[in-house]
């Protein structure tokens, strides 16, 4: 990464989408490298999803790179001389996921509407605010967004800023807003304004949607995976590391 060689130093997450690892040098230096899934599934070549979520995420940290609390894209990843064009590089965040049960001070959340209103003032929308573990509260006690290869906004041309874009790009900075006002509800109980309980309360179409699609077919997939014995009856995983699953419970680390 940036010409200079890294090794794998501990993998944090290794599912059916990506791998992603922490990677040293010689100067003692840590990033976060994720592969993501090139292999084919029943012969069909998804080599493109790779690359596409890859080139995704890296768009998004390069168009944010003046936040202080997104981290920094870190350029091509290479391998035995080859760029890997399905690989994301990214400075290490020194923290830990936020959890439901730990103490957070009340300006962590202020700093996080700050900055998922900075992102939507650019015409973004975080889009994956419901998992707790993309959110790491640094050991300088502020909270740094990671994951963005779903992210979603609006392009420079026709259709991606469009009105269907615009609307769907309304519509899923609300699901933003509403996850947020959720985690807050769940890590400060009483301490929502009487603005983000109405918020809170209304569950977004599309959120309603996503689950009447999503569910079934997340339960499909995991009776798959657990037919060709990637997990357990039990649904635990035997050859993901990890599942569905950021960090390793009642474990510290930074991302």
């Amino acid at each position: 990464m940036g010409g200079a060689p890294y090794q794998r130093a501990e993998i944090l997450k290794h599912d059916s989408w990506a791998a992603t690892a922490i990677y040293g040098n010689e100067a003692h230096a840590r990033i976060i490298c994720k592969f993501n899934r090139t292999a084919p599934l029943f012969g069909i070549p998804l080599t493109w999803i790779g690359r596409a979520l890859a080139a995704r995420e890296a768009r998004f940290l390069r168009l944010l790179a003046d936040l202080e609390t997104i981290p920094n894209n870190l350029g091509d990843v290479s391998s035995n001389g080859h760029r890997l064009p399905n690989a994301i590089a990214r400075s290490y965040i020194d923290g830990e996921p936020m959890r439901v049960k730990a103490k957070i001070n009340p300006h962590i959340f202020d700093e996080l509407f700050e900055l998922v209103q900075t992102m939507h003032k650019r015409h973004m929308a975080y889009v994956d605010l419901h998992k707790l573990e993309n959110i790491i509260i640094g050991h300088n006690d502020r909270p740094y967004l990671i994951d963005f290869q779903v992210c979603f906004g609006l392009s420079a041309r026709w259709p991606g800023n469009g009105k269907v874009a615009k609307y769907c790009l309304s519509k899923l900075q609300e699901i933003d807003i509403y996850h947020l006002n959720k985690h807050l509800t769940r890590c400060l109980p009483g301490t929502l304004t009487a603005e983000q309980m109405r918020h809170k309360s209304t569950i977004p179409a599309f959120i309603r949607v996503h689950r009447f699609f999503a569910v079934p077919l997340r339960t499909a997939r995991r009776k798959l995976l657990v037919l060709i014995g990637v997990r357990s009856a039990g649904g635990s995983g035997s050859s993901e590391f990890e599942p569905e699953d950021a960090y390793r419970p009642g474990r510290s680390q930074g991302q």
